[in-house]
């Protein structure tokens, strides 16, 4: 797929989702940005890369948190001994 016709798909999906013009081409931008970044680093085929980004973006906007993405709990105020 070409560059620029894959920034117009994701700038029309992050539209569809509500996101103003200008954040839609910057989140888009930053998509395709990430996805040759984990091509580069992770060796990942580019589809699975962008795939996992997009499960990513619906994830966090169904405010659920994708499995390897749990982290850690964090201490409720007052369980600290020491500040």
């Amino acid at each position: 797929m070409k560059s620029e016709e894959e920034f117009f798909q994701l700038v029309a999906l992050c539209r569809k989702w509500g996101s103003p013009e200008n954040q839609a081409k910057r989140m888009a931008g930053q998509l395709i940005k990430r996805a040759d970044q984990l091509v580069e680093e992770r060796g990942m085929n580019r589809v699975e890369a962008m795939k996992g980004l997009l499960e990513l973006v619906v994830a966090g906007r169904q405010g659920t948190t994708p499995p390897g993405f749990e982290g850690q709990k964090s201490p409720k105020c007052g369980d600290q001994d020491d500040f």
